[in-house]
């Protein structure tokens, strides 16, 4: 039971809640007592003030008049205590009760209702204080404390309201206890429940969450890994289907002719052999592209887009190139602004003009020209690769970014497969229009920054 999240969740906010509560009625108590020490010691000053107004009393008159001490018993129980004189022998003199009687009826019932007092408690015994004059004992002055009826109210009251208030936020901290405890728990619990499903290899699951806090950021990293392992997935199927479609027809062929040399149906001569060697090397070939091809497929899945001036990068671009236009007697030119800004990965599009200039060149025979054109549009950028080659059929138009599309001229088609994977990745997209026997032309569209 201890082991579910909520559980632990909810006993740690309860004894936070027992806690507070807890410091509640320990600050109560501290603060009644302090008040009640501050009260005895105001009783303690009245108490002196009672016992000088005696000493004066006697220092006046030369001995105790019990007319003039009852009034000072009647003072000393409307500031809040009861008092016993007696002289210097311990025979009584005064004390409050004869004080009392000594009044009319009238002023005993006036008295009375003002003092409002009630003895502390009924074993609560008189306290002796000396009293003196000219260092000579004439006496002594007996107290005991009372304490105003309404005082005992007062605290009997607040008792009980304490007492109410740790029920009902006792209460209300044990509710929202188990309502935030299962709030906190609940969006790591389908965290679990998704990873849980993810181990078991259902990558259609997502966590939603609409918290806009630490445990909602968790979730949407949860759920970008979850559609970065799906794409890795569909990468996976994709690599696995293009290998098992390519290298059937070529092991076709090894097979057959093998089967052919076995059964003495054809010649184990030189041309055979090199049949044979061709067909294992376009194996080869279909590999090194569909491994190229992947790697172009992971690199678009991390783009470190930024704002480059584009000038740069297509001189860079045409100062490698300028060897083999050269050797195969092509020109190449290359038309773009020195302040146009591209905002891009620049190995990522270096990777896509490169490939563009490859077709391109592998198009166009000797005496032909290639030039690498770019224009701003209103949301982001457009580079095209126009050559004078062979052109493209119109059939064979549509299909010429599909992988492994084999056109009539023959080739594997990788070059603009990747050329598209890449534009994909950068939110753009990539055109081609052509005339057949006469040249090809395709543009890339870079979106800016907003657009992206």
């Amino acid at each position: 039971m201890l082991r579910s999240l909520w559980i632990k969740f909810f006993i740690l906010l309860l004894g936070v809640s027992i806690i507070a509560l807890s410091s509640a009625f320990i600050l109560r108590e501290l603060m009644v007592r302090d008040f009640r020490e501050y009260s005895e010691g105001q009783m303690e000053d009245r108490v002196y003030w009672v016992i000088a107004d005696l000493e004066g009393t006697y220092e006046k008159h030369g001995l105790w008049k019990k007319e003039i001490i009852s009034e000072d018993a009647i003072w000393a129980l409307m500031m809040g205590f009861e008092v016993r004189v007696l002289d210097q022998n311990g025979g009584p003199v005064m004390d409050t009760e004869k004080a009392l009687d000594m009044l009319s009826p009238r002023i005993r019932k006036r008295v009375s209702a003002i003092s409002n007092l009630s003895v502390i408690g009924r074993k609560e015994r008189f306290l002796p204080y000396p009293l003196f004059l000219g260092g000579k004992e004439i006496g002594t002055l007996e107290v005991r404390f009372l304490r105003p009826e309404r005082e005992s109210i007062f605290i009997g009251r607040s008792n009980r309201f304490l007492l109410l208030s740790l029920l009902g936020v006792g209460g209300l901290a044990l509710l929202l206890s188990t309502v935030f405890s299962r709030r906190l728990a609940g969006p790591i619990k389908r965290l679990a429940a998704t990873a849980e499903a993810i181990s078991e290899g259902d990558l259609k699951m997502k966590v939603s969450i609409a918290e806009n806090d630490e445990i909602g950021r968790l979730a949407t990293s949860f759920n970008k890994m979850i559609r970065s392992l799906e794409t890795q997935e569909s990468l996976r199927e994709k690599l696995l289907s293009n290998v098992v479609h390519e290298i059937r027809t070529p092991l076709t062929a090894i097979k057959g002719e093998l089967a052919g040399m076995i059964d003495g149906l054809l010649p184990k001569d030189g041309e055979q052999f090199q049949s044979l060697y061709d067909e294992t090397c376009r194996i080869e070939d279909i590999f090194e592209n569909i491994e190229e091809l992947s790697r172009a497929q992971a690199g678009a899945l991390f783009l470190r887009r930024r704002s480059e001036k584009l000038n740069p990068i297509l001189l860079d671009i045409r100062k490698t190139f300028d060897r083999l236009f050269l050797d195969k007697g092509v020109k190449l030119e290359v038309f773009c602004d020195n302040e146009l800004m591209v905002y891009t990965d620049p190995d990522k599009l270096r990777q896509i003009v490169v490939n563009l200039l490859s077709n391109a060149l592998k198009a166009t025979d000797k005496g032909g020209s290639i030039r690498i054109l770019s224009l701003k549009e209103p949301n982001g950028v457009a580079i095209a690769v126009e050559d004078t080659g062979h052109g493209i059929r119109q059939e064979d138009l549509p299909f010429i970014f599909e992988r492994f599309f084999h056109s009539a001229e023959g080739g594997l088609g990788i070059g603009l497969a990747i050329v598209k994977e890449l534009v994909d990745a950068h939110n753009g997209r990539v055109e081609a229009r052509s005339e057949y026997g006469r040249g090809t032309t395709v543009t890339v569209h870079i979106p800016n920054e907003e657009t992206s």
